[in-house]
């Protein structure tokens, strides 16, 4: 007599995976979020750090900060109006500008209304205020 079953999975074994993995993934999700949100913050620190030093460097060659309407580009490549381009280094203050954890430009502002120049992002909202990961964080903090 000849077997009529086929080997595979059922239906309801398929779905009983799906089930654990589906918990299984709720799991390790709940647990690395306050990770990656700790790793969020930190790479914006040290942007605003590496940017700060950048800007310090560049007031020292050119007497001011960039211009709000020069930006954070300044550091990149001169702007038009810079005051002293003999100082200007060949390679700019930075060799690029980061890019905040969400792929968002950081913000710039000269003067700043929270300290000689405002430099901050509107954290993962990408909309001012907040708390959380969607508080603003800049410069003005310690």
């Amino acid at each position: 007599m000849k077997n009529n079953f086929k080997p595979g999975f059922t239906l309801i074994e398929l779905m009983a995976v799906i089930v654990i993995l589906g918990i299984l993934a709720s799991v390790v999700a709940i647990n690395v979020n306050p990770f990656l949100q700790r790793a969020n913050y930190e790479k914006i620190r040290a942007d605003i750090t590496q940017l700060e030093k950048a800007l310090e460097v560049y007031k020292m060659n050119q007497l001011t900060y960039p211009s709000t309407e020069n930006g954070l580009i300044a550091l990149v490549k001169p702007p038009e109006n810079v005051k002293r381009p003999f100082l200007y280094p060949i390679d700019g203050y930075i060799k690029s500008i980061p890019l905040d954890p969400w792929g968002r430009e950081y913000l710039y502002l000269y003067p700043g209304t929270k300290s000689n120049y405002d430099l901050f992002t509107y954290g993962s909202d990408g909309i001012e205020g907040g708390s959380g990961e969607n508080a603003d964080i800049g410069n003005w903090q310690n």
